[in-house]
């Protein structure tokens, strides 16, 4: 992180009271800055949630970023200038408002029904601008404030930022954006909490031949000169009323393509953008079905960037993206960096209704925005690639692992108590595995009218769970015939922790549960009635798991091999995923779980290969320095030997790619697995085919399937010239998705150290990719301690950045 803008005591602060029906202003000039008081602990600015006396109603926000460094200070800066009006709703003299590193110039205050001031200062602790008055103001009485302010365009991902890449050797700047979830303050002062809906008029100031976006259509672009300097000044539409973590702003120079999709200019003249344009409107046309509501806004903006911390963000109207999210090249690009790109922009536009029309009241209930959007992405990018079955995947994706997360003592219940997530670290560590992929699919599976519902009378207002099950009750009384209220069946899946384990007694028929921990020290869940059967009957146990639950049926585990061939395909993943859950929890034994990777040598599809796989990987972890490694490895070998053959048959001896979506992964899993394994046959495949891309750098024959494979395999069983040579196309790699591959290879060597040094200078590895470079290092069996070490080294470093 660079350095920042803080208030000094030197500082002024520029603000504007007033009553919006008062026309003029009287302008005073008063305080400067005071530091902290923190004397009172009990006083509103020591609390980290707004008090509610205050809402605002819209913003009008100028910003000019600079895009090149000031002489003055050496750093990248923005000024800007905002006014908010806001209602008095519970008369007080006091106002609050979120501000963070941001730097103030001067103070006005203005109105005859408008008390003065009588001090302003920063609360750095919980991020407040706070103004005390000398009197109050009037409830159900409007007012304005204005602030002028400068703040640093850093390169920390957060906030208005700067992302920084190289085209045809020139060095060039965007200055963009990540509001979510508390960095609209680092911005421009603001009512910085989801329930504090607002409409936002932006305009941005930028460099002549540059371009400027944000949430709404550009309404005005006029060409200006401010302070000697040229500019072109961009004004657009208002937006919807929205949460002030759904604001977006770019300056780029970038190329687009409408519907309009946004990436560097030899990106888009590459076609890198062009299935994301192509895969955009079937998404939208589906869920403007699915809701039963027409896209809320009347342009639909998504742009690919450098630097971007999360993998997208879903503001409304201008979606943000990592670069390997949003761009795809036919010829480059892998079958998962394309399902990939898929499933994020229906992951992104689901948002554009639930999340950002209908937003959670405050982030204890993260789920309601992430869960809802996780699941309805599946059902949007299946109806975009319907040949795919990516609904299917949902059991890999979402369902195993979230199990693996909620299972442990650490996880939390989807809805937390409001006050118990209060801070800004709080809230960024609530978008976890539980949040986004614990979502109540059983509900939504029977109750998607209810949402529909929901979204046409909750439009541009704020839901919890409470209100959540309201309208999911009227839908089932007039509808649905269940044996509980909704209440009763919801609250233990969204206020409780875990998930149940149920055993199934074939003999007798008897069902019990108990809840599942990886360490049994816990509280067993309630007794259930809802699940019951007639014994006349076949009982289809959790058949399209759709259910959060691990169920034990011991005989159909013990006899996986003989019924591989009757059990669906899809079931066959899961019972071998329950089995080894169910042994690290010390339930059944680890040979048991074992047992049902017996039968892989006649496994050909790629979702049981998968479970097994993620399983497998966990003891790879815990026993790859113990004399029971190699076993395990021969064992492997034996097991994926006869699948990797088969793919070499249905390839024609890898001439061309399988046909099949999920068969395409499968083949990359036996590759893969062969040659970690010790394959001859694969090392060698995989190490010719490197080393015929070395001598041809400009022709890299390498299916992009397998390229990830390939590289690995290449880089750990070769040299120094191997890693130099995968160094080199890394850095001249122009799509983002061959960056990240040979990324992510590069930590397959055996000398990692060089590597991990790289992630302290980001002109080398950028911020955004430090983590995977050493969590990759950190998954290699010769990089595991380096990693440790190394993160203990710079643990300061790392911190601080």
């Amino acid at each position: 992180m660079g350095k920042s803008c803080r208030v000094s005591k030197l500082c002024i602060l520029c603000v504007v009271l007033a009553l919006v029906s008062v026309a003029t202003l009287v302008t005073l000039w008063t305080l400067a800055l005071t530091g902290d008081d923190g004397d009172d602990v009990t006083a509103p600015w020591d609390s980290y949630r707004l008090p509610t006396d205050l809402v605002p109603e819209f913003y009008n926000i100028t910003l000019w970023p600079r895009l090149s460094r000031d002489p003055n200070t050496g750093l990248y800066i923005f000024t800007g200038h905002s006014t908010v009006q806001f209602e008095c709703v519970k008369e007080t003299d006091l106002i609050l408002i979120h501000s963070n590193k941001l730097n103030y110039t001067k103070l006005d205050e203005g109105g005859a029904y408008v008390p003065s001031i009588e001090s302003t200062w920063l609360q750095s602790e919980t991020q407040y601008l706070v103004i005390e008055l000398k009197g109050k103001l009037s409830q159900g009485q409007t007012y304005q404030l204005y602030a002028e302010f400068t703040g640093e365009l850093a390169d920390d991902l957060a906030g208005f930022y700067r992302s920084e890449y190289e085209e045809d050797g020139v060095r060039k700047i965007v200055a963009t954006s990540q509001m979510h979830p508390t960095h609209a303050r680092k911005t421009f002062p603001c009512f910085d909490e989801p329930a504090m809906k607002a409409v936002f008029h932006m305009t941005l100031i930028h460099p002549p031949g540059t371009v400027a976006l944000s949430n709404g259509m550009e309404t005005d672009v006029v060409n200006a000169t401010i302070d000697g300097v040229a500019v072109t000044q961009t004004t657009f539409e208002p937006s919807e009323k929205m949460s002030s973590y759904l604001l977006a702003i770019v300056v780029s120079d970038y190329g687009h393509l409408s519907i309009r999709i946004w990436a560097r200019r030899k990106a888009i003249e590459q076609g890198q953008g062009d299935y994301a344009l192509n895969v955009t409107g079937p998404v939208l046309d589906f869920f403007q079905s699915y809701y039963n509501i027409s896209y809320p806004l009347n342009k639909s903006d998504q742009i690919a960037l450098p630097d971007f911390y999360f993998g997208a963000m879903e503001n409304w109207g201008l979606v943000t993206y990592r670069e390997t999210n949003l761009l795809y090249d036919p010829v480059t690009s892998s079958n998962s960096n394309k399902e990939t790109t898929a499933t994020i922009i229906a992951h992104e536009l689901a948002h554009m209704w639930f999340g950002n029309l209908v937003t959670l009241r405050w982030w204890n209930e993260v789920w309601l925005n992430e869960g809802f959007a996780s699941y309805v992405a599946y059902l949007g990018a299946d109806y975009a690639e319907p040949t795919w079955n990516v609904k299917d995947l949902i059991v890999l994706d979402d369902v195993h692992r979230v199990f693996a997360v909620d299972a442990l003592t650490s996880s939390h219940p989807l809805t937390s108590k409001e006050d118990s997530i209060i801070l800004p670290e709080q809230i960024t560590e609530q978008f976890d595995t539980i949040s986004y992929s614990k979502v109540p699919r059983p509900l939504l599976t029977v109750y998607t009218y209810g949402l529909i519902i929901i979204l046409n009378l909750m439009g541009f207002k704020l839901i919890t769970h409470n209100i959540l099950k309201i309208f999911l009750q009227a839908v089932t009384d007039n509808d649905v015939l269940l044996p509980r209220p909704v209440q009763d069946i919801m609250n233990p899946w969204v206020l409780q922790m875990g998930f149940p384990v149920v055993t199934v007694d074939t003999a007798s028929g008897k069902v019990s549960q108990q809840h599942f921990l990886l360490d049994p020290e816990s509280n067993v869940t309630l007794a259930s009635e809802i699940l019951s059967s007639d014994r006349r009957n076949t009982v289809h146990i959790n058949a399209a798991v759709v259910s959060f639950v691990i169920f034990i049926v011991l005989q159909i585990i013990l006899n996986i091999s003989v019924l591989f061939q009757v059990i669906p395909m899809i079931n066959r993943a899961q019972l071998v995923d329950d089995a080894f859950n169910l042994a690290r929890a010390q339930l059944v034994s680890t040979t048991l779980a074992l047992r049902t990777t017996s039968y892989l040598s006649l496994e050909t599809d790629f979702m049981p290969w998968q479970s097994a796989l993620d399983n497998l990987n966990y003891y790879y972890l815990m026993l790859d320095r113990t004399e029971a490694y190699q076993p395990m490895q021969n064992y492997l070998k034996k097991q994926v030997t006869p699948l990797f053959m088969h793919f070499k048959n249905l390839t024609s001896d890898w001439t061309h790619v399988p046909e099949g979506h999920t068969d395409q992964y499968n083949q990359v899993n036996a590759v893969r697995t062969a040659c970690r394994t010790g394959v001859p046959e694969c090392q060698n495949l995989t190490i010719t085919w490197f080393r015929q891309w070395m001598e041809n750098p400009q022709h890299n024959t390498i299916h992009p399937n397998l390229r990830s494979v390939v590289y690995c395999s290449a880089m750990a069983a070769g040299g120094e010239a191997e890693w130099e040579f995968g160094w080199i196309q890394f850095k001249e790699a122009s799509l983002a998705s061959e960056a990240s591959k040979l990324m992510s290879a590069l930590s397959c060597t055996n000398d990692t150290q060089l590597f991990l040094s790289f992630t302290l200078n980001s002109t080398l590895i950028r911020k955004q990719d430090a983590t995977s470079v050493i969590t990759s290092v950190a998954a290699n069996r010769a990089g595991q301690s380096l990693a440790w070490s190394f993160v203990r080294d710079q643990w300061e470093y790392m911190f601080t950045q």
